[in-house]
Parts: structure tokens; C-alpha cells; sequence
């Protein structure tokens, strides 16, 4: 899986979506998402797992065995001091 490929599916769907892609277990198919954006504001957390889960979709049926999502709006990244 190349995540950059990875990285420009979800900004081509969320205009200001930052994502960081991690290889959890070596094999570039267990992936941990991290994504940003103000898009998720006033959604609750599962609307916006469902909201990349869309995203991947075609990439979980074959390239993507699992995915550990993370997401949070601008405002919540900068109050926790995590830069993309």
C-alpha cells in the first residue's frame, strides 16, 4: 500500500483533511489513521470514523487488512500540541 496514495484519497474527499498514516505491524496492511480536520466539527466520533471508513472502502476490500482510525478538528489537534 502506498500511503501516500493513501493520504491523497482522503484530502481529495476532505478538502483540509492532514493525515499521517502508520504501518502498525510492518506490513503496510494493519494502517493507523490519524486525520484532521474541521470537517468533523459538531459530528459525533462514529460518524466520523464512517466518514473515512467511506472513504476507504475499495481499499478494504483487497490493499487494507485493518485500520485503527483517529480523528479530531484543528482546534482539538492544536490543544493536544499534535502537528501533522
Amino acid at each position: 500500500m502506498d500511503f501516500q496514495l493513501l493520504v491523497e484519497l482522503i484530502q481529495s474527499n476532505i478538502e483540509d483533511a492532514k493525515v499521517q498514516v502508520t504501518d502498525l505491524t510492518g506490513t503496510k496492511d494493519h494502517l493507523g489513521l490519524l486525520v484532521v480536520s474541521d470537517a468533523f466539527e459538531g459530528k459525533m466520533l462514529i460518524a466520523q470514523h464512517q466518514m473515512i471508513m467511506d472513504i476507504l472502502k475499495e481499499k478494504l476490500k483487497q490493499e487494507i487488512h485493518a485500520v485503527q482510525i483517529k480523528t479530531m478538528t484543528h482546534a482539538q489537534a492544536n490543544e493536544r500540541g499534535i502537528e501533522i
